[in-house]
């Protein structure tokens, strides 16, 4: 277990994630720096504000978003780097993803419940050698999205980016 890195990786996921965007080919709909619509009324139903729109919402909201629906409760308890790679999935992908690409990685069932088998795995793990398999665990999930739905493969160069841009800033985690 590490101290929090999410000071150092947010920013790092929001630059990946951009700004507004309605695609009616992105299976997220209308978003605003990687946040849905729904996603962001139910924030604001959770913490008794009114709704609105996505695209108005504050960079504290995004924050406080990222942070409570995908840095938690997993990402504390990665070694420096992993979690950076998870809190990414999480956001890119889904926590369930995120777990199932942690678990391939590890070598261990593939059931997407993080519990004491995949952490005795993670804390035996190497953390480079981790982000590394996680990375490619990634990139064989947007493969075989791509191949299921050929329509999404206008967004396998960002995916590929991505990972790549993600494996980078976290192997800086590792080393300090």
């Amino acid at each position: 277990m590490t101290d929090s890195t999410f000071d150092r990786c947010y920013p790092w996921v929001r630059e990946l994630e951009g700004g507004n965007d309605d695609d009616p080919q992105d299976p997220g709909g209308r978003t605003s720096r990687g946040i849905t619509q729904r996603e962001y009324n139910a924030w604001c139903t959770s913490c008794g504000q009114p709704t609105g729109d996505v695209w108005h919402a504050t960079e504290d909201a995004i924050k406080s978003i990222y942070e409570g629906s995908y840095w938690h409760p997993w990402c504390n308890a990665l070694p420096a780097g992993v979690d950076y790679v998870f809190f990414d999935e999480c956001v890119n992908a889904g926590p369930h993803e995120a777990a199932l690409v942690l678990q391939r990685a590890l070598g261990v069932a593939a059931d997407g419940h993080i519990g004491v088998v995949t952490m005795t795995a993670v804390a035996a793990a190497n953390p480079t050698d981790l982000i590394s398999k996680m990375s490619d665990q990634r990139m064989s999930v947007y493969r075989a999205i791509v191949a299921n739905h050929p329509r999404l493969s206008k967004f396998m160069r960002g995916w590929s980016n991505r990972v790549t841009f993600c494996k980078q800033k976290a192997l800086t985690l590792v080393s300090g």
